[in-house]
């Protein structure tokens, strides 16, 4: 039996990071964690950021882990990261500064204040990215008008994985999945959108050239390959965007690019819920509800929404555990499970629930507020948040469905929330879809089956999803009890439409 080809996936999130080793025998894909570290950012002077030396230290703690048990079977690495923050170097490679976090206060109505600058739809015709007050352009416009020096010094930004791929080898590039999060990214042109930087008088030449997933960026140095016990292997890129990786893994059977007759969501954190297309998708009413094209593998694009996600949920367990009470998930899923359905209900995506200092506080108050039954018990607070996260994916669907100009008939939940099963059959009941959940590891899955298509030892990623659907077991959902759902649904609708 010929021996396995290992491929590291260097996986970081915004609460957590990893090493994870995929071993690949021909046939199977088997995942191993290596390393794992807790993640977060740090407040320090008012601002919050990114510790990235501590994250590198812990990057290479790992990847000394994964040499020491795979030693010369491991093939390649690649890093993938949550989108829209950077770095910036300058003079001498010198690292400016900690990388700002995206949920630091600083870009709290700049949106407003740029359109006066450049008008929103110019804005979207140029980028084609949905409106996000963290996205890396405002960003850079909070850095302009606080007069950073840092940007003045600036020689290179690179986004967050692009800074760990310097990191590794030396080499300077931006990686285009992670680029077209930061609304200055033309997926029309792929390129840059300078004009739209020139008009709000931002550098441009410290925009480095564009590398695409799948990518070789070269060894490993030489410094880096003493340190953690690996050989000069190549660094190959994969969806360094993690949404775009956690797509790459959707165990789905059609080919990458064409018409799709199935949606993902991407869950976790946040709900990344899109469809997989040939094309970018710019028009009017993409403007309107706010879509985004972000950058897929095989040259494909993502059409997404933005959702809240399961960070209702974290935000609410993490108080509980602060007050004493450390529920497990399997604990909360149970006990929102045994309370009254449909009762109260939420808009997970309203600006009160973006960073509450008490979540269930909020979600209490919101249903005050809009008339509805207070949640009293930690059940009755999480039954509410999962049902009006369901009912946002009903509404989200049905807009993908008319910008696609076609039924999506599955729904592939991939990520941590694919474990949730009251979530998942709500989706099912809620949508009056089949829902697919799994696999849960797709983001590091998708790195490591992008970096074995890179080395040859799988033919396409049409194969690599065919390797995924054999190696891993998802979990299947049909709808059961859909009725109930549309009286919610018209009550959910209210909601949304009264905070317009």
């Amino acid at each position: 039996m010929a021996e396995s080809s290992v491929y590291l996936a260097v996986d970081l999130g915004a609460s957590s990071g990893r090493v994870v080793a995929g071993s690949f025998d021909g046939t199977q894909v088997t995942l191993e964690e290596a390393y794992r570290f807790e993640n977060g950012g740090v407040l320090a002077g008012g601002h919050l950021y990114w510790d990235l030396l501590n994250q590198w230290g812990n990057v290479v703690k790992g990847l000394r882990a994964a040499a020491a048990k795979h030693g010369n079977r491991i093939r390649s690495v690649g890093v993938d990261t949550w989108g829209v923050d950077f770095g910036l170097l300058g003079r001498n490679d010198e690292l400016l500064g900690n990388p700002y976090h995206y949920r630091d206060t600083r870009t709290v109505g700049l949106m407003e204040q740029a359109f006066k600058t450049v008008p929103r739809a110019e804005i979207f015709a140029q980028t084609g990215l949905q409106f996000m007050e963290f996205n890396t352009l405002y960003q850079l416009i909070a850095m302009q008008q606080s007069n950073s020096p840092l940007l003045e010094m600036a020689e290179r930004l690179l986004m967050i994985p692009d800074l760990f791929h310097w990191l590794l080898t030396g080499e300077k590039a931006n990686e285009y999945t992670d680029v077209s999060t930061s609304q200055f990214y033309n997926p029309q042109t792929g390129d840059f959108a300078r004009p739209l930087l020139e008009k709000f008088n931002l550098p441009t030449q410290m925009l480095g050239p564009l590398v695409k997933p799948g990518d070789k960026l070269g060894p490993i140095k030489r410094a880096v390959a003493e340190e953690t016990g690996l050989n000069e292997v190549q660094v190959v890129l994969p969806g360094t965007h993690d949404t775009a990786s956690a797509v790459m893994a959707v165990p789905a059977a059609s080919v990458p690019g064409a018409k799709p007759d199935w949606c993902y969501i991407s869950s976790g954190t946040w709900s990344l819920m899109g469809v997989e297309t040939p094309q970018p998708i710019i028009n009017d009413r993409m403007y309107q509800l706010n879509f985004t094209n972000e950058g897929g593998v095989g040259g494909t694009t993502r059409v997404l929404k933005n959702i809240a996600g399961l960070w209702l949920v974290q935000q609410c367990r993490q108080l509980w555990k602060q007050q004493g009470h450390e529920f497990g998930w399997e604990e909360l899923t149970r006990r929102a499970g045994e309370t009254q359905p449909l009762l109260s209900l939420v808009d997970p995506d309203a600006p009160a629930f973006v960073a509450p200092r008490d979540m269930p506080a909020a979600i209490r108050e919101y249903c005050q507020q809009t008339g509805q039954p207070v949640p009293q018990s930690e059940g009755a607070v999480i039954r509410c948040a999962l049902e009006s996260l369901a009912l946002r994916y009903r509404m989200v669907l049905g807009l993908l469905e008319e910008l696609v100009g076609g039924e999506l008939k599955t729904i592939h939940i991939v990520g941590g929330g694919s474990l949730n099963r009251l979530l998942c059959q709500m989706t099912a009941d809620c949508c009056n879809r089949r829902v697919v959940a799994g696999p849960v590891e797709a983001t590091a899955i998708g790195n490591v089956m992008l970096q074995a298509v890179t080395d040859g030892t799988v033919g396409s990623i049409a194969q690599a999803r065919e390797v995924i659907r054999h190696s891993f077991s998802v979990q299947q959902y049909l709808p059961q009890n859909t009725w109930p759902w549309n009286g919610a649904y018209e009550r959910f609708m209210q909601l949304v439409q009264r905070a317009k």
